[in-house]
């Protein structure tokens, strides 16, 4: 009986279908474990892992007196012993090695990361930053694109090369210790490949199963090849993907990936017709990508020449994470000339898989919006969405997207504050709004000179090793990314709660400028008391036509307040001579950026959540809301090239609805052909969010998409959890 046993495991054939079924069951194992961990995870964990074991010994050394680690070739040498001594992870069940982890050592030691010598200092900024709360992105890391096609054609052995190259013959200007420090993260890179077919090799010499431990041995190969080698199957290149994705996680976080259905395309079309691969296998790989990491890509839209970059692998890639159902972060990009049937399919699965993906960005709205800052049209649609609401140039941009923000909320407290207390200043709605132009402008100057700042030390901090290894021009001037590495510099500044300051500024207008239901000095007192025992003083405040209405005042004032900012962003370039470009976008900050700020005009309680992004504050309409809602976010482009998203909550009721689909895609069209940048949308049952806001173990499986990125609902803190209750239900 035993050897009968022994011989079916042996012999047992696992289909493509069994293998996806056993790994998204690992999958589940992981999310459930980092539960069991982390009290919560506010953001997609793109499918990290805990530890399968403690690394082997490591210690990282320092080159400076507080015990931290910076520069080059200091942080390089560490960061690539980390990654030797990281355990490798090789799941038998996929078709490439790897993963990252979230509980990694500290490659850097405990000291402060941003390194307190008088040559770093920026104290002189923090009192601006702290009254106008703002994140100021000063140490900020990744948010830039690489390009994945140098790897792709050199390897990491040729780019080991070209590294030696420059150690032997160093460039003028070449910053000091950036060869040796990249030198090491590449030996690092090697030694973690070669770790991982190691461990594969190994256990392929115990596994019974005749199927898996060819697979093992397959992966093996592929991979030693790999260590040195450029990628030559499709396979390969998915490998090469994961662990670019892998690396750059473990080290510091990611830039995105770019247009996938591009990158792969040569590979899937050179293995089919050499009859080496076809569609099932070639989605299974994927899915084996993207459950090492969700990362961020792009698909469809239309090459530089205007040509639309839909393939068969577009919609192979859509199949991949439909069969997936997990969180993903794929967007299609929507223009005139988008395949009818890819833009079908995308709207289709949204509603199938319920799962926040693909999202969709507009190309008219991005392309001439950063056409505007000196770019042809051609140039501009080499940008691709790269993260939670970014585009960047694959290679050759750096943009530090998405980590710099304004409160609007803030500024506008100080603007109010200011006026009040001002007796040779009468209080009027005029004098609010030249106000809050006066200290919009302050803030739009700290966030200048911050970036200064961080352009000018941030490669002598944390230079952003592995990422420098897939730009066009850092190793050939041996300088990081964020230091003269690339060509072109676009460092992006965000608003944020935009419908709290227009519903503010709605409110007073109304309520005391022109009913005189109340004066200004009673309304600081209510503040001041966060309404304490004045509940129908703030109802009636808040019960306006607000942002997204359809009334003339609130939505006036938004649109206003979106083109002050822009103009105070592009008033002028930093002081060292960098373009900045605005957009609208709290990602997960909506919470911390509201806890900064009291009571506001609007109704708002103290340290309440700001208004997401550029929408409208929940219940702002009775009827309509996905049309108003898109039709208010369209009017608040900030038309530069930065994306001001739109999050809509959808019921899944409206894809059972004859021609549904139809409807929402004729949405999606109207809101880009309106210049409207980026959509996120959740399709998401009313009940069934309430009941697992109650008990998230309830649906173990529920994924919402939060802002920029989905995540798994359980996972969520019960803030960010109430944050996706509250947009669709209104909190009147």
């Amino acid at each position: 009986m035993a050897s009968s046993q022994t011989t079916d495991v042996a012999t047992r054939s696992y289909s493509y279908a069994d293998r996806l079924e056993a790994l998204i069951a690992t999958k589940r194992q992981h999310t459930t474990e980092k539960q069991q961990t982390y009290e919560s995870i506010n953001g997609d964990d793109h499918g990290s892992i805990l530890m399968p074991e403690p690394p082997d010994e490591y210690a990282p050394k320092s080159n400076h007196e507080n015990g931290g680690s910076y520069g080059h070739k200091c942080v390089g040498e560490n960061f690539g012993a980390l990654l030797a001594a990281l355990p490798p992870y090789v799941d038998p069940m996929s078709s490439l090695l790897g993963a990252w982890y979230v509980d990694r050592p500290n490659y850097r030691g405990d000291a402060p990361h941003w390194p307190p010598d008088p040559e770093f200092n920026y104290d002189h900024l923090r009192e601006t930053q702290k009254k106008y709360s703002i994140i100021a992105g000063i140490g900020a890391q990744h948010h830039f694109c690489p390009e994945v096609r140098i790897g792709f054609e050199l390897g990491w052995g040729g780019i080991m090369e070209k590294i030696r190259q420059g150690k032997a013959n160093p460039p003028e200007g070449a910053e000091e210790g950036f060869y040796e420090g990249h030198e090491a993260t590449l030996l690092g890179i090697q030694a973690c490949i070669r770790k991982h077919v190691e461990r594969a090799r190994q256990m392929a010499e115990t596994e019974e199963n005749a199927q898996i431990k060819a697979n093992l041995l397959d992966m093996a190969s592929m991979n030693e090849l790999l260590i040195t080698e450029p990628p030559k199957t499709f396979q390969s290149a998915c490998q090469f993907i994961a662990w670019v994705s892998t690396v750059t996680r473990n080290f510091n976080g990611s830039g995105g990936i770019g247009q996938l259905d591009e990158l792969l395309w040569p590979f899937y079309e050179r293995d089919v017709a050499a009859g080496v691969l076809d569609d099932e296998e070639a989605i299974f790989h994927m899915i084996c990508m993207f459950l090492i990491d969700t990362q961020y890509y792009q698909i469809g839209g239309p090459d530089p020449e205007g040509k639309d970059r839909t393939n068969h692998l577009s919609f192979l890639i859509l199949e991949a994470l439909h069969r997936m159902k997990t969180t993903s972060n794929i967007t299609v990009r929507v223009w005139e000339g988008l395949d009818e049937k890819l833009f079908h399919k995308s709207v289709q699965y949204l509603f199938e898989d319920r799962n926040g993906s693909p999202r969709f960005i507009g190309e008219k709205g991005m392309t001439e919006g950063f056409m505007r800052n000196g770019y042809t049209r051609e140039f501009a649609r080499e940008r691709v969405v790269s993260g939670c609401h970014w585009a960047a140039i694959p290679g050759k941009e750096y943009t530090l997207n998405d980590v710099v923000k304004i409160n609007f909320a803030a500024v506008f407290d100080v603007a109010l504050r200011e006026m009040v207390a001002d007796p040779e200043v009468e209080n009027s709605v005029e004098n609010l709004r030249k106000s809050y132009e006066k200290h919009m402008h302050l803030a739009a100057e700290c966030v200048r000179e911050g970036l200064d700042i961080h352009l000018e030390h941030m490669y002598k901090v944390l230079p952003e090793l592995p990422l420098n290894l897939l730009m066009i021009g850092t190793i050939e001037r041996g300088r990081d990314v964020s230091h003269g590495g690339v060509d072109h510099y676009n460092m992006c500044c965000d608003g944020s709660a935009l419908a709290t300051v227009a519903d503010s500024f709605a409110a007073v207008e109304q309520r005391i400028e022109q009913e005189g239901r109340l004066t200004w000095e009673e309304l600081i007192d209510l503040l001041d008391r966060d309404y304490e025992d004045a509940e129908p003083i703030r109802l009636m405040l808040k019960n306006i036509d607000r942002f997204g209405s359809g009334g003339p005042r609130a939505d006036a004032y938004a649109v206003e307040l979106t083109q002050l900012f822009c103009d105070k962003v592009k008033e002028s370039p930093t002081p060292d001579g960098f373009n900045c470009i605005p957009g609208l976008f709290s990602w997960a900050n909506t919470i911390g950026l509201g806890k900064a700020v009291g009571a506001t005009p609007n109704g708002r309680h103290a340290h309440a959540p700001i208004a997401h992004g550029a929408n409208p504050d929940p219940g702002f309409r009775d009827a309509g809301a996905p049309t108003a809602l898109a039709l208010a976010i369209a009017s608040v482009q900030c038309d530069w090239g930065n994306t001001v998203p739109i999050q809509m909550e959808l019921d899944p009721g409206i894809a059972r609805q004859e021609e549904g689909i139809e409807k929402m895609k004729a949405l999606i069209t109207t809101f880009c052909d309106l210049n409207g940048t980026l959509m996120n949308l959740n399709v998401l049952s009313k009940e069934q969010v309430l009941e697992a806001h109650e008990d998230p173990e309830k649906y173990p499986d529920l994924i919402v998409r939060v802002t920029g990125f989905s995540a798994y609902f359980r996972m969520l803190s019960k803030d960010f959890r109430q944050l996706v209750v509250d947009r669709i239900i209104a909190d009147n």
